[in-house]
């Protein structure tokens, strides 16, 4: 039994700077229930991190489903595809940390990407017994108290607690004992055909092919799909190839008649037709706001909080 739980106030925010700045913060204290489970995967040019303060939730990363409980730590790096579900009945309590980091010296560049390491795991979800959890939670606990007393050095003082919450994880990550729990086989199958469409969105796509690949029959795929993501297998495909696009679009410089190719599109044309179609403008608009907008926030379905 923990002796130190996570402060907790709904819908209290800390606010640092803002998501184009070389240092921001955003500790989003709050709760989401079933009924506002968001639509698809979305992604983010910044670091983010989810912690449950609740019973049990789920977690999708580029198309796996994984479990998690109270406390779990979810780190997703930038650019990541992701989405919290959260299961029906009452609310689930949660804490979101969105950021970016500055390397002001050259000599701490080394030693803050191994620190940073611990967002590139396979899993990138860790969970603690009771000794590491209670330093987490302090430190986190720490930052709260900090954003309340409102001294002028709050920022400096958030930004130290933060970084040494990092090096804690970082410190700690061999005791990690998180292990994906076991999904029904249906679900299972499912978040494995959702897996791979993330991992060869570029390459050819169809539901005769996945079917094949997963020794699975046309029907059984195309029914259960929907059955257990809420989207049709074409829509996700869709979806999936879209999103990518919108990373190439945001973050390269690359011809978008490239993007289009490189995320699976079979012509120009479809490329338009799509896009349109779930960000309700061309790539090139949306192209040309990303680079007026630097906070990103105007943009389709791009900056979204579990």
């Amino acid at each position: 039994m923990l002796s130190y739980t996570i402060l907790y106030e709904k819908e209290y925010l800390v606010e640092i700077g803002s998501p184009s700045d070389n240092l921001y913060y955003f500790f989003d204290y709050d709760e989401r229930s079933y009924d506002i489970n968001m639509e698809f995967q979305h992604f983010h040019h910044f670091y983010e991190m989810h912690i449950l303060l609740d019973s049990e939730a789920n977690h999708i990363i580029e198309g796996n489903l994984y479990g998690i409980k109270l406390y779990d730590i979810v780190c997703l790096k930038p650019t990541i595809l992701h989405k919290s579900e959260y299961p029906e009945g009452p609310p689930r309590k949660r804490l979101i940390i969105q950021f970016n980091i500055p390397i002001l010296a050259d000599i701490l560049r080394e030693q803050f990407n191994q620190v940073m390491s611990i967002f590139e795991e396979e899993i990138p979800i860790y969970r603690f017994d009771t000794k590491e959890q209670e330093v987490l939670n302090n430190l986190l606990n720490d930052i709260f108290s900090i954003s309340k007393a409102k001294s002028s050095l709050s920022t400096l003082f958030i930004h130290n607690k933060f970084t040494e919450f990092l090096c804690a994880i970082y410190k700690f990550r061999k005791e990690n004992r998180y292990k994906p729990e076991d999904k029904s086989t249906t679900t299972s199958k499912i978040y494995s055909v959702a897996s791979y469409i993330h991992n060869h969105f570029a390459e050819e796509l169809s539901l005769d092919i996945l079917a094949s690949k997963f020794y699975l029959s046309n029907y059984y795929i195309s029914h259960l799909f929907k059955e257990v993501t809420g989207f049709t297998l074409i829509n996700y495909i869709q979806m999936t190839r879209t999103r990518n696009a919108q990373q190439l679009l945001l973050f390269t410089d690359t011809k978008i008649t490239e993007i289009a190719e490189k995320c699976g599109f079979t012509s120009f044309s479809q490329f338009n037709r799509v896009f349109n179609k779930y960000c309700k403008t061309s790539p090139r608009k949306y192209r040309q706001q990303g680079h007026l907008d630097n906070n990103f926030q105007t943009i389709p379905t791009l900056f979204t909080r579990d």
